[in-house]
Protein backbone atom coordinates (compact mmCIF):
# COMPACT_ATOMS: atom_id res chain seq x y z
CA UNK A 1 0.00 0.00 0.00
CA UNK A 2 3.19 2.58 0.16
CA UNK A 3 2.59 2.99 -3.41
CA UNK A 4 -1.22 4.14 -3.17
CA UNK A 5 -0.34 6.34 -0.01
CA UNK A 6 2.09 7.80 -2.35
CA UNK A 7 -0.26 8.23 -4.52
CA UNK A 8 -3.31 10.05 -2.39
CA UNK A 9 -0.54 12.44 -1.02
CA UNK A 10 0.56 13.87 -4.04
CA UNK A 11 -2.70 14.57 -5.07
CA UNK A 12 -3.74 15.77 -1.59
CA UNK A 13 -0.42 18.17 -2.25
CA UNK A 14 -1.38 19.23 -5.79
CA UNK A 15 -4.75 20.49 -4.80
CA UNK A 16 -3.47 22.42 -2.33
CA UNK A 17 -1.17 23.95 -3.95
CA UNK A 18 -4.00 24.56 -6.67
CA UNK A 19 -6.14 25.91 -4.51
CA UNK A 20 -3.58 28.57 -3.44
CA UNK A 21 -2.99 29.78 -7.14
CA UNK A 22 -6.91 29.59 -7.43
CA UNK A 23 -7.24 33.11 -5.62
CA UNK A 24 -5.04 34.76 -7.41
CA UNK A 25 -5.95 33.56 -10.80
CA UNK A 26 -8.16 35.57 -12.90
CA UNK A 27 -11.67 34.11 -14.82
CA UNK A 28 -10.08 34.44 -18.46
CA UNK A 29 -6.97 31.73 -17.10
CA UNK A 30 -9.48 29.70 -15.39
CA UNK A 31 -11.12 29.61 -18.63
CA UNK A 32 -8.03 28.55 -20.68
CA UNK A 33 -7.15 25.99 -17.78
CA UNK A 34 -10.74 24.18 -17.99
CA UNK A 35 -9.69 23.70 -22.01
CA UNK A 36 -6.60 22.54 -21.00
CA UNK A 37 -7.56 19.59 -18.92
CA UNK A 38 -10.92 19.07 -21.35
CA UNK A 39 -8.07 18.85 -24.11
CA UNK A 40 -5.48 16.56 -21.97
CA UNK A 41 -8.50 14.56 -20.94
CA UNK A 42 -9.68 13.94 -24.64
CA UNK A 43 -5.97 12.80 -25.50
CA UNK A 44 -5.37 10.91 -22.39
CA UNK A 45 -8.74 8.81 -23.46
CA UNK A 46 -8.07 8.38 -27.10
CA UNK A 47 -4.66 7.05 -26.47
CA UNK A 48 -6.11 4.40 -23.60
CA UNK A 49 -9.08 3.19 -26.56
CA UNK A 50 -5.96 3.31 -29.33
CA UNK A 51 -3.51 1.56 -27.69
CA UNK A 52 -5.71 -1.19 -26.09
CA UNK A 53 -7.98 -1.53 -28.89
CA UNK A 54 -5.65 -3.65 -31.33
CA UNK A 55 -4.75 -6.54 -28.20
CA UNK A 56 -8.96 -6.48 -27.88
CA UNK A 57 -10.17 -10.47 -27.97
CA UNK A 58 -13.33 -9.70 -27.23
CA UNK A 59 -13.82 -6.47 -30.11
CA UNK A 60 -17.56 -5.61 -29.19
CA UNK A 61 -17.21 -6.23 -25.87
CA UNK A 62 -16.98 -2.58 -24.80
CA UNK A 63 -20.06 -1.79 -26.82
CA UNK A 64 -22.05 -4.00 -24.81
CA UNK A 65 -20.14 -2.87 -21.61
CA UNK A 66 -21.30 0.86 -22.11
CA UNK A 67 -24.82 -0.16 -22.98
CA UNK A 68 -25.54 -2.60 -20.48
CA UNK A 69 -23.29 -0.41 -17.65
CA UNK A 70 -25.39 2.91 -18.82
CA UNK A 71 -29.04 1.53 -18.64
CA UNK A 72 -28.07 0.09 -14.97
CA UNK A 73 -26.63 3.63 -13.91
CA UNK A 74 -29.21 5.48 -15.72
CA UNK A 75 -31.90 3.38 -13.42
CA UNK A 76 -29.76 4.12 -10.26
CA UNK A 77 -28.93 7.67 -11.16
CA UNK A 78 -25.50 7.62 -10.32
CA UNK A 79 -25.10 11.16 -11.72
CA UNK A 80 -27.83 12.58 -10.38
CA UNK A 81 -27.03 11.54 -6.94
CA UNK A 82 -23.46 12.63 -7.31
CA UNK A 83 -24.82 16.42 -8.50
CA UNK A 84 -26.89 16.53 -5.90
CA UNK A 85 -24.60 15.47 -3.04
CA UNK A 86 -21.66 17.91 -4.63
CA UNK A 87 -23.57 21.13 -4.58
CA UNK A 88 -25.31 20.73 -1.13
CA UNK A 89 -21.30 19.93 -0.03
CA UNK A 90 -19.64 23.17 -1.97
CA UNK A 91 -21.89 24.17 -5.28
CA UNK A 92 -20.62 25.56 -8.24
CA UNK A 93 -19.09 23.58 -11.07
CA UNK A 94 -17.08 21.68 -8.49
CA UNK A 95 -19.38 18.26 -9.74
CA UNK A 96 -18.15 18.45 -13.04
CA UNK A 97 -14.68 18.71 -11.99
CA UNK A 98 -14.98 16.18 -9.54
CA UNK A 99 -15.97 13.52 -11.70
CA UNK A 100 -13.34 14.13 -14.36
CA UNK A 101 -10.68 14.00 -11.55
CA UNK A 102 -11.75 10.86 -10.22
CA UNK A 103 -12.03 9.12 -13.67
CA UNK A 104 -8.54 10.65 -14.67
CA UNK A 105 -7.07 9.69 -11.12
CA UNK A 106 -8.74 6.30 -11.15
CA UNK A 107 -9.45 4.51 -14.72
CA UNK A 108 -6.08 4.31 -16.43
CA UNK A 109 -3.73 2.03 -17.10
CA UNK A 110 -0.96 3.04 -14.24
CA UNK A 111 -3.82 3.55 -11.63
CA UNK A 112 -5.32 -0.20 -12.45
CA UNK A 113 -1.69 -2.12 -13.15
CA UNK A 114 0.05 -0.22 -9.91
CA UNK A 115 -2.18 -1.94 -7.31
CA UNK A 116 -1.76 -5.17 -9.21
CA UNK A 117 1.98 -5.16 -9.63
CA UNK A 118 2.29 -3.60 -6.06
CA UNK A 119 0.44 -7.08 -4.86
CA UNK A 120 1.53 -9.72 -7.05
CA UNK A 121 5.28 -8.50 -7.33
CA UNK A 122 6.49 -5.67 -4.90
CA UNK A 123 7.09 -3.23 -7.83
CA UNK A 124 6.12 0.29 -6.80
CA UNK A 125 6.77 1.62 -9.94
CA UNK A 126 4.10 2.57 -11.72
CA UNK A 127 2.25 3.89 -8.77
CA UNK A 128 5.17 6.09 -7.98
CA UNK A 129 5.09 7.71 -11.65
CA UNK A 130 1.29 7.98 -11.23
CA UNK A 131 1.59 9.74 -8.25
CA UNK A 132 3.67 12.45 -10.03
CA UNK A 133 1.60 12.32 -12.92
CA UNK A 134 -2.10 12.87 -10.26
CA UNK A 135 0.10 15.86 -8.42
CA UNK A 136 0.55 17.84 -11.42
CA UNK A 137 -2.99 17.13 -12.67
CA UNK A 138 -4.16 17.62 -9.35
CA UNK A 139 -2.82 21.10 -9.35
CA UNK A 140 -3.94 22.22 -12.31
CA UNK A 141 -7.60 20.79 -11.40
CA UNK A 142 -6.99 22.33 -7.94
CA UNK A 143 -6.60 25.77 -9.53
CA UNK A 144 -9.78 25.52 -11.30
CA UNK A 145 -11.85 23.91 -9.37
CA UNK A 146 -10.56 24.46 -5.91
CA UNK A 147 -9.45 22.01 -3.01
CA UNK A 148 -13.00 20.31 -2.98
CA UNK A 149 -10.95 18.02 -5.79
CA UNK A 150 -9.37 16.49 -3.15
CA UNK A 151 -12.07 14.46 -2.06
CA UNK A 152 -10.86 12.69 -5.66
CA UNK A 153 -7.50 11.28 -3.42
CA UNK A 154 -10.60 9.28 -0.63
CA UNK A 155 -11.76 7.64 -3.73
CA UNK A 156 -8.75 7.05 -5.24
CA UNK A 157 -7.16 5.62 -2.23
CA UNK A 158 -10.32 3.25 -1.98
CA UNK A 159 -10.27 2.59 -5.42
CA UNK A 160 -6.44 1.36 -5.43
CA UNK A 161 -6.83 -0.45 -1.85
CA UNK A 162 -9.37 -2.22 -3.48
CA UNK A 163 -7.29 -3.70 -6.73
CA UNK A 164 -4.49 -4.73 -4.12
CA UNK A 165 -6.37 -6.56 -1.99
CA UNK A 166 -8.17 -8.15 -4.75
CA UNK A 167 -4.81 -8.88 -6.35
CA UNK A 168 -3.82 -10.55 -3.36
CA UNK A 169 -6.98 -12.70 -3.00
CA UNK A 170 -7.31 -13.81 -6.92
CA UNK A 171 -3.76 -13.86 -8.20
CA UNK A 172 -3.21 -15.36 -11.22
CA UNK A 173 -7.24 -14.93 -12.32
CA UNK A 174 -6.69 -11.46 -13.00
CA UNK A 175 -5.74 -11.43 -16.75
CA UNK A 176 -4.04 -9.05 -19.25
CA UNK A 177 -7.59 -9.60 -21.85
CA UNK A 178 -9.70 -8.48 -18.70
CA UNK A 179 -7.06 -5.97 -17.57
CA UNK A 180 -7.20 -4.43 -20.81
CA UNK A 181 -11.25 -4.60 -21.74
CA UNK A 182 -11.42 -2.63 -18.45
CA UNK A 183 -8.87 0.17 -19.80
CA UNK A 184 -10.68 0.65 -23.29
CA UNK A 185 -13.92 1.81 -21.39
CA UNK A 186 -12.58 3.47 -19.03
CA UNK A 187 -10.71 5.52 -21.94
CA UNK A 188 -14.22 6.02 -23.40
CA UNK A 189 -14.91 7.29 -20.22
CA UNK A 190 -12.08 9.99 -19.90
CA UNK A 191 -12.88 11.31 -23.66
CA UNK A 192 -16.31 11.58 -22.79
CA UNK A 193 -15.57 13.49 -19.85
CA UNK A 194 -13.08 15.98 -21.94
CA UNK A 195 -15.69 16.22 -24.26
CA UNK A 196 -17.82 17.69 -21.54
CA UNK A 197 -15.35 19.93 -19.91
CA UNK A 198 -14.57 21.52 -23.45
CA UNK A 199 -18.48 21.97 -23.87
CA UNK A 200 -18.73 20.05 -27.03
CA UNK A 201 -21.38 17.22 -25.33
CA UNK A 202 -22.04 16.67 -22.10
CA UNK A 203 -22.48 13.35 -20.99
CA UNK A 204 -23.56 11.79 -17.93
CA UNK A 205 -20.52 10.16 -17.55
CA UNK A 206 -21.16 8.70 -14.21
CA UNK A 207 -24.47 6.88 -15.32
CA UNK A 208 -21.86 5.23 -17.32
CA UNK A 209 -19.75 4.05 -14.58
CA UNK A 210 -21.33 0.08 -14.26
CA UNK A 211 -19.68 -0.18 -17.55
CA UNK A 212 -16.37 -0.74 -15.64
CA UNK A 213 -17.83 -3.87 -13.68
CA UNK A 214 -19.31 -5.63 -17.48
CA UNK A 215 -16.43 -6.72 -19.06
CA UNK A 216 -14.97 -9.09 -15.18
CA UNK A 217 -19.14 -10.75 -15.29
CA UNK A 218 -18.81 -11.56 -19.04
CA UNK A 219 -14.87 -12.66 -18.95
CA UNK A 220 -15.68 -14.96 -16.10
CA UNK A 221 -19.06 -16.16 -17.74
CA UNK A 222 -17.67 -17.08 -20.83
CA UNK A 223 -14.68 -18.74 -19.16
CA UNK A 224 -16.85 -21.29 -17.53
CA UNK A 225 -17.75 -22.49 -20.86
Amino acid sequence: MIGTIFNTSMILAGCLVGSIFKKGIKPAYHAILLQALGLAACVIGINAVVQRMPQSKYPVLFIVSLAIGGLIGQALDIQGHFDRWVGRLAGGNLAEGLATAVLLYCIGSLSILGPIEAALKHDYTFLFTNGMLDGITSIVLASTFGFGIAIAAGVLFCWQGSLYVLALILKGALSAALLNEITIVGGILILASGLGMLKIKQFSTLNLLPALLVPPIVISVMQLF
